[in-house]
């Protein structure tokens, strides 16, 4: 989708759609108001007759209204905005461009200042509407024979502003909100994509692509040799059962000088997960090609550093295997030994997230970074605490923890702090080995994070569980691209 962004008039601005919001109580917003008025009231009576639902998010289609260029008018109900004014803009204005699927609407229009307001100034509401809008206008739909409708496909979104001042400051939201959008979507193209496509060695074959033209970007692919000479036996064990080679990426983005401390995420890469020899059920199993969505957020928040040319360094690692059952596999029992010299007993091959995890954890060590964020969708425990809505977190530093809270609110990406006390460590107890890679059913999601935490011990981290988040089940099937939004406004912020 093409973005662009230009002073103009409502009523002279021609387009496919022009989109004006109506608030509670029908309060219309500026655009609307000048709308009604060109049209002698014809919008003020609409909401009279109640034609546009109370509810946020609630549209009305209007064509050809009188005395308006615009092809079409839609009103969207804004709701009140209360504590997350970012959240009700984004939800209205994603209820819009939804609206438009399929209306034969090519391009449409909203003027920036209509949706500021408490907490939201021009240019956070053009980033927040060309995040959404991108979020909106996504289809995958690669692997089918047929085109879709091509009257649901919205190509181009104008965002307009009355004067020269806020033409510049929504010129500087479009584009974070673009380059934020850019890196979402890659991650959901990555999600979705199956597992017979998206292999250890596609994603590798994908971080060059990135690379190609791209001064600020580094890739190397570390493969099973090399990582068996570093000792990342813990990695290996989950590979031991798959033909699909197992690669561990490294993505260096320097937008900074070289003195500057990088961040450093690191994105659970399973391109499927079957439990191993400890099998999961039949029952949705083809969702676990989603069990790479933490190492496609990697690749979605590189992406959208290049495109913002953002001013800091990023170090993205990707531990990227198959899990799966063969004469080769990993048994229930074995003890391996990771890259930090510490050996686990493996109680349950399908606790296999942790294990390529801890061997990238040490890996990270050798960039000295700032902080370290690992990304995973790691225990369906997450799933049972906090649904779809929050990703668990977890973390070994406060000020950490409290900056990725601010930034899942700030980006309507949030996430939620669990505890990572000493006491829980004790469920990790092995009678063969230093540790084991599960400790029970009690506090599923808090163990894991407490197996992971004993890699971490050299650098300020952070956890984030998004096996609740990554991707939406049935008729909805399909990769959020959670949380590239909460990593990026934690970049842009800190």
């Amino acid at each position: 989708m093409e973005i662009l962004v230009k002073q103009a008039a409502a009523t002279t601005l021609r387009c496919g759609c022009l989109i004006a919001p109506a608030g509670p109580g029908n309060k219309l917003r500026a655009t609307a108001a000048t709308l009604d008025e060109a049209s002698k009231g014809r919008l003020t009576r609409l909401l009279k007759r109640g034609d546009l639902g109370a509810s946020a998010g609630s549209t009305l289609m209007v064509p050809d209204l009188a005395g308006v260029q615009a092809q079409r008018v839609l009103l969207v109900r804004t709701g009140n905005a209360g504590q997350q004014p970012g959240a009700v803009l984004r939800k209205a204005a994603s209820a819009a461009i939804r609206q438009l699927a399929g209306t034969g609407a090519r391009d449409a229009a909203m003027f920036v200042d209509d949706w500021t307001g408490k907490g939201l100034d021009t240019q956070a509401a053009a980033r927040i509407l060309s995040e959404a809008a991108l979020a909106q206008s996504y289809r995958f739909d690669e692997f089918k024979s047929e085109e879709g409708d091509a009257r649901g496909a919205l190509r181009k979104l104008t965002l307009a502003a009355s004067d020269r001042q806020g033409t510049k400051a929504a010129t500087a939201g479009a584009k974070t909100g673009r380059a934020i959008g850019l890196g979402v979507n890659l991650a959901r193209d990555l999600g979705n994509r199956p597992a017979n496509v998206c292999t250890p060695s596609y994603l590798a074959e994908q971080a060059r692509n990135l690379k190609r033209g791209q001064r600020k970007l580094s890739v190397a692919v570390l493969d099973e040799k090399k990582m068996r000479d570093l000792g990342m036996g813990s990695l290996l064990s989950v590979a031991s059962g798959s033909r699909q080679p197992p690669r561990l990426i490294v993505l260096e983005y320097r937008g900074a000088s070289a003195k500057s401390k990088p961040i450093v995420l690191v994105g659970k890469g399973v391109t499927f997960d079957t439990g191993g020899i400890s099998i999961k059920p039949a029952a949705a199993m083809d969702e676990m090609k989603f069990d790479m969505c933490g190492a496609a957020s990697v690749f979605g928040c590189i992406k959208a550093c290049l495109e913002l040319g953002l001013e800091r360094n990023v170090v993205g690692l990707v531990p990227a295997t198959e899990n799966m059952p063969d004469g080769q596999a990993t048994r229930p029992g074995d003890i391996v030994k990771s890259m930090s010299g510490q050996t686990i007993e493996i109680l349950n091959t399908d606790a296999e997230g942790r294990l390529i995890l801890c061997d990238a954890l040490t890996y990270a060590e050798r960039f000295e970074p700032e902080a370290v964020i690992d990304i995973a969708t790691l225990t369906g425990a997450c799933v049972i605490a906090l649904g779809e809505h929050a990703a668990g977190l977890m973390s070994n530093d406060d000020r950490l923890a409290d900056d990725l809270l601010a930034a899942g609110q700030e980006s309507d990406d949030r996430c939620w702090r669990l505890p990572l006390w000493d006491d829980y460590q004790e469920a990790l107890k092995s009678n063969f080995a230093d540790m084991a890679n599960v400790g029970g059913r009690a506090a599923g999601t808090i163990t894991a994070a407490c197996f992971l935490s004993r890699f971490t011990g050299k650098y300020r981290w952070a956890h984030l569980d998004i096996a609740g988040t990554a991707w939406l089940g049935g008729k909805n099937k399909g990769a959020t691209g959670r949380p590239v939004r909460l990593l990026m406004q934690y970049l842009l912020a800190h």
